[in-house]
């Protein structure tokens, strides 16, 4: 409860930092670990990775008795059409990055996380009505005209970046309808879709494309550990935003594609042409106008609040 108040005032803890950070190295350490699953597609690495999160969220729910929660959300109509909604666009985010990391498009992937927050900011406004300052929109403006810069280079719009974008954000925005905690809405997630990624891993065992179990004991852990690198930066995530201002979360966030986009540089060697390089630098210039503008609302807000305090106190 005091972690929760204290990101409330604007104040961030240590151990919020912590957790954060935690979450989006997890995060920016992914391109490392799918190539781990070959020869498993991408469709496959995806199924495990549905079926064995939703083992590690049983398990989850037992040790922290949240059955009962879990249960209740089950019963709930109003809160299973966007959690419904929500696992459908979860399913296309992930399928998106592991065939993009897979198929050498790690670079592509971690722009998806870059514009993120800018395709956030455009669905408040075209979802909820909300008003953007004029910073904001400046940043947004710059950011459609990186993604013009790139799709004239690349001949055709990013469409990796710009699925991962858009159903990230909208990921998001219905989690936050929702508004539930982590452990309980992931469960819900996942038991949706578990039977179709059971369903799927049967279809492939009939057809003789299965690799769970056909190839080193070393792929099949790794499978299977597909869950818990899914679930732990959702759990770190989850204490970190409980303990930190949004504008701090908001600058973590850059972490996990500046890590993808390096790797996606050396260890992947991944090219970038000049016109490549220069989106990137168009997008990079988007975010700086965007977090500047953060931090000075923050401010701005914060000292609203303390004026308002003071006057109340002198009353």
């Amino acid at each position: 409860m005091a972690a929760s108040i204290q990101a409330q005032k604007g104040a961030d803890s240590k151990s919020g930092i912590v957790y954060g950070v935690a979450a989006y190295l997890c995060w920016g350490f992914f391109p490392l670990y799918w190539p781990l699953l070959e020869p498993a597609s991408p469709w496959e690495i995806l199924a495990h990775r549905i079926a064995w999160t939703f083992v590690f969220c049983v398990g989850l729910l037992t040790i922290t008795k949240k059955w009962r929660p879990y249960l209740q959300i089950l019963r709930q109509r109003n809160l299973m059409a966007p959690l419904a909604f929500a696992s459908v666009v979860i399913t296309i985010n992930w399928g998106g990055f592991i065939w993009g990391v897979t198929n050498g498009h790690v670079i592509d992937a971690s722009l998806g996380y870059f514009i993120n927050p800018l395709v956030t900011v455009l669905l408040g406004v075209f979802l909820l009505g909300e008003n953007l300052r004029r910073l904001q929109w400046a940043a947004v403006a710059l950011g459609a005209l990186a993604v013009l810069v790139l799709t004239i280079d690349y001949g055709q719009p990013p469409w990796i970046a710009l699925v991962l974008a858009f159903s990230f954000a909208t990921y998001g925005f219905l989690k936050k309808k929702a508004n539930l905690g982590t452990v309980e809405a992931l469960s819900v997630e996942t038991t949706i879709l578990f039977p179709f990624s059971i369903a799927f891993l049967g279809y492939l065992a009939f057809a003789g494309t299965l690799t769970f179990g056909h190839e080193s004991t070393a792929n099949t852990l790794l499978l299977i550990g597909t869950g818990v690198v899914t679930a732990v930066p959702l759990l770190l995530f989850g204490a970190a935003a409980t303990r930190l201002s949004l504008t701090t979360v908001g600058i973590l966030q850059y972490l996990g594609p500046i890590l993808q986009f390096i790797f996606g540089l050396t260890v992947f060697d991944e090219q970038m042409s000049p016109a490549r390089w220069f989106g990137f630098l168009i997008v990079w210039a988007a975010l700086v106008v965007f977090t500047i503008d953060a931090i000075a609302n923050r401010r701005r807000v914060n000292r609203i609040a303390e004026e308002c305090a003071a006057e109340s106190s002198a009353l």
